[in-house]
């Protein structure tokens, strides 16, 4: 065998995502793009803000030395300084620019707080359902992943959690507006999560770390808000990525909150900086460290999503879906109409729409749906939806 046997299996087991994904893009050259409803990929189509485009035309053109050069590993000053602040106007916090560090998005910032954090075999909680890429990202560094069902509503079940964390504990990882059912966990499940976490921390007599992962933060509807977990827990790291907000997936930008209450803060973020050097994250985008510390009040046009999720929310229902309507982010959790989510989206791949089975995402019997695409996608796959549904 040429590659590792730990890669070997885990591609067996890889992004069933990123699967339905390179399915899509056969079919579409098959069927032509216009009849074909691809659902699968958080692939953010509404375009960045006006002021994005201006900044970026406005720093390229400007003689800055060294514009393309290496930043400090822990990003330029003025850019974490910017986040720092509109983060302690947003949560009424105390952050400086020491407590952020620009990472290569919201993976990147993952991947080094984990490296950070784990020693082998440490135990990293995970509410389901959850991102699919999250215990790959813990098995970097030889940690191990524990799942806890959410609630009925996905809200988290704090009986769970405490009922899973042990003296291998090390963290807590949530991820509000959730990827793949756009729960928004309120701000009393999350005081009842830190409640629980200090009383954990102190009978074990360690430091339980608690992880949110926040790239669709600022993707809220119905006026609802995400409340900060920096505000509620002391030993907390958030890791945020523009991804969602500029929408700028390609671009990698993103950057790691550290609480400034978190106990030793000091060698935490030391051990943040060079981990983001050893793990080759060096640095995040200079060009694009410039032009976000003029965005921090810049974001896409929410109510775009908010048109999208509610014209599929509508024909779904019809058809005789069940979902729990989204809060945020631009994803649908639809319960599938039998047991077999592998098997009913396999139907409805045959009306050549792609979704993701919830299995991947540690939930059977749902499917997700990305409606991030033009409304003329979720409007002229309604009839192989329906189609779908009847022949169950």
């Amino acid at each position: 065998m040429t590659i590792a046997r730990k890669i070997k299996s885990s591609i067996s087991h890889s992004s069933m995502i990123r699967k339905m994904f390179e399915e899509g893009a056969v079919m579409k050259k098959k069927y032509g793009a216009d009849k074909v409803y691809d659902f699968s990929l958080g692939n953010p189509n509404v375009e960045p803000p006006d002021i994005l485009k201006k900044e970026l035309i406005k720093i390229a053109g400007q003689s800055i030395p060294l514009k393309h050069g290496y930043s400090p590993n822990a990003g330029f000053a003025e850019t974490r300084q910017a986040i720092a602040s509109k983060m302690n106007a947003a949560y009424g916090l105390k952050l400086s620019a020491d407590h952020v560090i620009m990472s290569c998005g919201a993976a990147g910032a993952l991947n080094v707080i984990f490296k950070s954090l784990l020693d082998p075999k440490d135990e990293v909680i995970i509410p389901t359902p959850y991102f699919v890429e999250y215990p790959f990202y813990i098995d970097n560094y030889q940690g191990r992943t524990k799942f806890v069902r959410t609630k009925d509503d996905f809200a988290l079940d704090i009986e769970a959690v405490g009922k899973a964390i042990n003296k291998k504990t090390k963290a807590v990882l949530i991820n509000s507006p959730n990827n793949p059912t756009g729960k928004i966990y309120s701000r009393q499940n999350i005081q009842a999560l830190a409640v629980l976490l200090k009383k954990k921390s102190k009978e074990l007599n360690k430091t339980i770390y608690l992880v949110s992962d926040e790239p669709y933060n600022e993707i809220v509807y119905d006026n609802l808000t995400v409340p900060s977990i920096l505000k509620a827990y002391p030993d907390s790291l958030a890791a945020y990525s523009y991804s969602k907000t500029l929408s700028l997936p390609g671009e990698r930008m993103g950057y790691i909150a550290v609480n400034p209450k978190i106990q030793e803060a000091n060698d935490l973020i030391s051990a943040l900086i060079l981990c983001t050097r050893i793990l080759g994250f060096v640095n995040a985008p200079a060009l694009m460290q410039r032009v976000v510390v003029k965005l921090q009040d810049a974001a896409v046009d929410v109510k775009v999503y908010q048109k999208k999720r509610d014209l599929l929310c509508a024909g779904l229902a019809k058809a005789g879906y069940k979902f729990a309507k989204p809060e945020g982010a631009f994803y649908l959790f639809v319960k599938s109409p039998i047991p077999d989510d592998v098997k009913f989206v396999k139907m409805l791949l045959k009306k050549n729409i792609l979704v993701v089975p919830g299995s991947g995402f540690g939930c059977s019997g749902y499917f997700r749906i990305a409606y991030c695409v033009g409304d003329a996608t979720i409007i002229n796959s309604m009839p192989g939806f329906a189609e779908a549904i009847n022949e169950c």
